[in-house]
């Protein structure tokens, strides 16, 4: 019996999963009440014509009268979807939703859930610029790599809104607040710290770059793919992997995990394998493991705790967990206010180091990084974005704007 058929839709409709995701889980609302002909005429015939005019004459003052100073795209091709995989637009779709949701709940930021009945690189590019104009970003999600990456790249480069691919950068900002927080407490100096990568998807490239740009030397980086350790000399490599062959494991170590494991500090998992413990047995004292994987980390917890002084996952029924609603509603939001053409390096690093910051006077090792849950991150995180912005010169607006007048919605 198929899982969909009809004669299943009582037993759904009890389900309290199914029952919350009946008819989606957000609408829209107006922000104006619509009472009366001069509400009417103000909010459109005659007086919306005045405001198109102003706009044609001034491009400028686009996003002061409309949405597009606080609204996102959250857009899917529904081809990598959690760890569901490549299950299409349509089954995409309650994430995308999801993401929305989270998006207004933490960072007070409008999006709008789009999924692309394409898999193909150049016509998402194309039908992503050419909606872009409804937009003041982009939030890329649940794309498959390598395709992501060019069309991460080349959206970046032809738009003039930020575009940020959140399974890449949500997951490297949050994983790096939470391993400058494992450093401090362990007492280690995170730029000698010896990291691991397991997984050179997405998030693996991602996370990589982003522990460089904050002061890891590549030296002491090592990425594991699925056929082994990543060095310059191996003949099968292109585009983002070469990238990283080129500047990691200098030493040009050989192997499988377990020998990038040897004497490291730090074993990030990223890939949705599995990583058997006597892998483990060769790492340095006290180390550090993110076993990242959902539903099922790379290393069980039970067994990433004999070898490591500090471990976090990406669930959240287990201390640590390293969730990307950390970043993306205070990164956006910060973007946003400072009317950000693109979202840059210093821009993620300072996003974790203001997640990283809340925590930071009351360490423990099952508390290197906040609740989702707590208010306190997404102004934080917002606030570092914005400077960060702003001195890297990539902000069209040099202070952030003040609150606007309360409306209710109707």
């Amino acid at each position: 019996m198929s899982f969909f058929s009809f004669e299943l839709d009582p037993a759904l409709a009890a389900d309290p999963v199914f029952d919350l995701h009946r008819r989606g889980k957000m609408t829209m609302s107006a922000t104006i009440p619509l009472a009366s002909r001069d509400d009417l005429s103000l909010a459109y015939t005659p007086g919306v014509a005045r405001v198109c005019e102003a706009i044609a004459e001034d491009e400028s003052l686009y996003a002061d009268y409309t949405w597009t100073s606080n609204t996102v795209a959250v857009v899917t091709d529904g081809s990598a979807v959690l760890g569901l995989g490549n299950i299409g637009p349509k089954a995409a779709m309650p994430v995308m939703e999801g993401k929305s949701v989270l998006f207004k709940q933490f960072g007070g930021v409008d999006s709008i859930p789009i999924v692309l009945d394409t898999q193909d690189v150049e016509g998402i590019i194309a039908t992503v610029k050419a909606m872009a104009p409804s937009f003041g970003g982009i939030n890329l999600e649940d794309i498959s790599a390598p395709r992501c990456f060019e069309i991460e790249r080349r959206l970046d480069a032809e738009l003039d809104i930020p575009v940020f691919h959140d399974d890449q950068h949500g997951t490297a900002v949050v994983t790096l607040a939470a391993l400058r927080n494992a450093a401090k407490l362990l007492g280690r100096s995170f730029g000698d710290l010896r990291v691991v990568v397991s997984g050179a998807g997405a998030a693996g490239v991602a996370i990589t770059n982003t522990l460089m740009a904050a002061g890891v030397q590549g030296a002491n980086m090592i990425v594991v793919d699925s056929r082994g350790i990543i060095h310059a000399e191996r003949g099968d490599l292109n585009g983002m992997k070469a990238e990283l062959g080129a500047v990691t494991n200098v030493s040009g170590r050989t192997g499988g995990i377990a020998e990038a494991l040897i004497g490291a500090d730090v074993l990030v998992g990223v890939s949705g394998g599995n990583i058997p413990e006597e892998a483990l047995t060769g790492m340095a004292p006290g180390a550090i493991i993110f076993a990242l994987a959902n539903p099922t980390p790379e290393v069980p917890p039970a067994i990433a705790h004999r070898y490591a002084a500090i471990v976090a996952t990406g669930r959240s029924d287990f201390p640590n967990q390293i969730n990307n609603v950390l970043a993306f509603p205070g990164i956006f939001r910060g973007a946003l206010d400072v009317r950000a053409t693109t979202i840059t390096d210093r821009m993620k690093v300072a996003a974790a180091d203001a997640i990283a910051a809340i925590v930071a006077d009351d360490l423990r090792p099952e508390a290197i990084v906040p609740s989702p849950l707590d208010p306190r991150v997404a102004p934080a995180v917002a606030a570092a974005v914005a400077a960060a912005a702003i001195e890297d010169g990539v902000a069209r607006r040099t202070a952030t704007p003040a609150p606007a007048q309360t409306r209710q919605s109707v």
